[in-house]
């Protein structure tokens, strides 16, 4: 082989989907072919699923790329991305995998494209192992358009474990430079409130459980402020197939939105859904970052790729931060720095994360 491939080692750190998020985004970004192997060679069905595949093919159409050796079960793909040219573009899971997943892949790109996007995403909008919709339009998105973008997303379909089915769709226009941000004061909580869901044919007092749970579990820590979970059952027209879950926000008066969440499953009591996410919130406002564990890696790609100085506060770096890093400077030249601070009071460890962008600009303006 004459051309040239970047080779990465898709099953190191993290080793899991998220490397081929970063990378297969950074190589459209950035016009680097690359060979990606070991692909999620750590996970219990090592290899492509269909989510990742769906995300593999919409950014070479994005971009009339060339990817080779892709389906379900890969372990080894190979990309050689073109120019990214906005426009139409779907791209389906056919299962319950996420539409957020995709989302995160896609959004860097048609940042830089040549014109205005509409993306289609199908799958699952409230679905294990990623974020849930509601989350990614309430902390994600107010977050990342802090670098200076802004973009419409529609929800129209929710859909869930196994079957999938949801649908969102994502208008965005391209600009022409990133800013970096600037996130290391964290104010104080002005506000906790979510949603505890039902759909389809769930009863509605599992909504009402799970919302008094998660109550009682944060007014334990946070004896004075106010607390409003609605119990919610998703409309039948809104909602394709059968779930539940809640998700909680806390705000603060510096604008920092951080979230803790769950699905129910089978066998697991409303209680203890409720109970989880609160317990996730909690542990996200005790280490007193601006950004919780799982907005951390989301923005990594950003502040790589913005104009300047970028610095967020944070609580300890999560693997998948770590790895989105190691890849973001591999890829794009960028240099982060991690500063620790140990907090004797809490006995949690804080980080400041600071990362000097590389300014891409988008050729086309």
């Amino acid at each position: 082989m004459a051309e040239h491939f970047l080779e990465i080692d898709g099953g190191i750190m993290e080793g899991g989907g998220q490397i081929l998020r970063v990378c297969t985004a950074l190589s459209c970004l950035l016009g680097v072919k690359i060979k990606i192997y070991n692909i999620r060679a750590g996970r219990s069905t090592p290899g492509l699923r269909p989510q990742h595949l769906s995300g593999l093919e919409m950014i070479r159409d994005l971009c009339d790329g060339c990817l080779e050796e892709a389906k379900v079960g890969s372990t080894e793909i190979c990309f050689s991305p073109g120019k990214i040219k906005g426009g139409n573009h779907v791209a389906d899971t056919k299962t319950a995998g996420s539409v957020c997943l995709l989302m995160q892949v896609s959004i860097p790109c048609v940042l830089f494209a040549a014109a205005p996007s509409e993306l289609i995403l199908r799958g699952g909008t409230n679905a294990e192992m990623a974020p849930q919709i509601d989350y990614t339009l309430q902390v994600c998105k107010p977050i990342i358009e802090k670098f200076g973008f802004q973009f419409n997303c529609d929800l129209k379909m929710r859909g869930y474990y196994p079957r999938g089915g949801g649908e969102v769709r994502i208008k965005l226009s391209p600009t022409k430079l990133l800013s970096p941000i600037n996130m290391t004061e964290r104010g104080i909580i002005t506000k906790i409130h979510g949603k505890a869901f039902v759909a389809g044919v769930l009863p509605f007092k599992l909504a009402n459980e799970m919302a008094s749970a998660a109550i009682r579990c944060i007014k334990k820590e946070l004896h004075d402020i106010y607390v409003n979970i609605q119990p919610v059952q998703e409309p039948k027209e809104k909602a394709f197939g059968n779930g539940n879950g809640i998700i909680i926000f806390a705000e603060t008066s510096t604008g920092c939105v951080l979230a803790g969440s769950a699905l129910g499953k089978r066998g697991v009591s409303a209680d203890r859904v409720g109970s989880e996410a609160a317990e996730m919130l909690l542990i996200n406002l005790r280490h007193g970052g601006c950004v919780d564990q799982y907005l951390q890696d989301q923005i990594i790609i950003f502040m790589a790729l913005a104009s300047g100085v970028s610095r967020v506060r944070t609580g300890p770096l999560t693997l998948h931060s770590q790895t989105a890093i190691h890849f973001a400077e591999m890829l794009t030249k960028a240099k982060f720095t991690v500063n620790k601070i140990n907090d004797q009071e809490s006995g949690s460890e804080r980080c400041i994360i600071e990362c000097e962008g590389i300014g891409m600009t988008n050729p086309n303006f």
